[in-house]
């Protein structure tokens, strides 16, 4: 048994997360988001992996390389256009000539679920598709089934007949690349796998599989933190850095080699630090919280649910709750980061001239790479800085705020 994961995406609506960065490679609970599903998908035995990659391809294969270091066998394959999904499995036809389980890149799922999917085809021979139920099906393509089998999928209905909907994982037989090939392109010009099950449904059994264990379609950067926190309740603390007397740890806390725990943090699991981390003294770190390589967190500083990735300082007298901060970001002394409206109603984030409501009660900045704020500055809930921008000292921003802006 083969997987093929498909990573090839923009990520255009990570932004500004995947200005930089190709999506598989942000940050979540201490490692790349891809190498959750790697290493779900190496529990059940897949050694032999082929990834399809696409924006900034080479940064992944750079990371991942052959993958012997993971105890796996990778390979790539490239989408030059992005021409939907059935397009992007139908890159495979020709390299994988045996049954296998197809994986979206922007998904996150547990071994658990992927060991059911796959028994259940061994014991059918039929293709298998992970269905979940979720409250707000419009967005998705929701499954319309009959005693586990697949009638319809319907792509985004304004008048949903379930809340249950495509997951995004499926195990395949080679079949499905000749459906793929009779795939014709959809009305929004793209070749659909919707459209290839729908027709493989028809004349063949297409059997569901309802996944149980913490799936999430991590479509915005506000859904990064809800995959953070399922990711990190599964976390298991050790120390391998150094943690010095004073420094209180509770509940599952990583240090990681050549990390640093100062005298008077006071640090709540489940939290990951990595490797090359400063952290303290007195400052307080509180549960799902991930900080990436070089991350500095200073004194008199509170940290709480966020993601911070590699090589960014909050030095000083800082609060950051909710939060998703980019690279080598640098908070200046006394910059605080707003998580929770008056009102306490749902967040809402100004993308592209548009309020989107966020769903989340409690939801602080989205930073991109290489963002400077002042002394005192002061961010809303639910900002986005994109990235090189620099927020003056004393300065209130809320919105969104473009790249390279300079806001004084």
């Amino acid at each position: 048994m083969r997987a093929l994961v498909l990573a090839a995406g923009e990520g255009t609506r990570l932004r500004p997360l995947t200005s930089n960065i190709p999506k598989p490679l942000l940050l979540v609970a201490g490692r790349p988001f891809l190498s959750h599903t790697l290493e779900a998908l190496s529990s059940q035995g897949i050694k032999d992996i082929h990834i399809l990659v696409g924006w900034k391809a080479n940064k992944i294969k750079e990371y991942y390389g052959d993958g012997s270091r993971l105890g796996l066998r990778i390979s790539y394959l490239e989408q030059k256009e992005r021409l939907g999904t059935a397009h992007a499995i139908g890159c495979a036809a020709g390299v994988i000539d045996e049954p296998f389980v197809c994986v979206n890149g922007d998904v996150v799922v547990f071994e658990d679920d992927i060991r059911r999917m796959l028994e259940k085809f061994k014991s059918s021979g039929s293709a298998v598709m992970g269905t979940v139920t979720v409250p707000d099906p419009q967005r998705f393509g929701v499954i319309e089934e009959s005693g586990g089998r697949l009638i319809k999928i319907h792509e985004k209905p304004e008048n949903p007949p379930t809340n249950l909907i495509n997951a995004g994982v499926f195990v395949f037989n080679t079949d499905i690349f000749e459906g793929i090939k009779a795939t014709p392109k959809s009305k929004r010009g793209e070749y659909e796998i919707t459209d290839t099950l729908n027709a493989l449904a028809k004349d063949k059994e297409v059997l569901v599989e309802n996944i149980s264990e913490g799936w999430i379609d991590v479509g915005r950067p506000w859904d990064m933190l809800r995959a953070n926190e399922i990711l990190m309740a599964r976390v298991r603390g050790r120390v391998e850095g150094t943690v010095e007397p004073g420094a209180t740890l509770i509940g599952e806390v990583v240090v990681e080699n050549g990390a640093r725990v100062r005298s008077g943090a006071y640090i709540e699991g489940p939290v990951y630090i990595s490797e090359g981390c400063d952290i303290g003294p007195n400052c307080y770190i509180r549960p799902s919280t991930c900080l990436g390589p070089g991350v500095k967190v200073g004194a008199a500083v509170e940290v709480k649910n966020s993601i911070i990735m590699s090589k960014s300082h909050v030095p000083h007298h800082n609060y950051v709750g909710d939060s998703l901060i980019g690279e080598r970001c640098n908070l200046g002394a006394g910059t605080k980061v707003a998580n929770l409206r008056f009102d306490d109603r749902p967040v809402k984030v100004a993308i592209k001239g548009q309020l989107i409501d966020s769903g989340r009660r409690k939801l602080g900045v989205i930073m991109g790479d290489d963002v400077k704020t002042g002394i005192n500055a002061m961010i809303d809930a639910g900002t986005i800085i994109h990235e090189n921008s620099v927020i003056g000292p004393g300065a209130a921003v809320k919105g969104s705020i473009g790249p390279g802006s300079k806001v004084l």
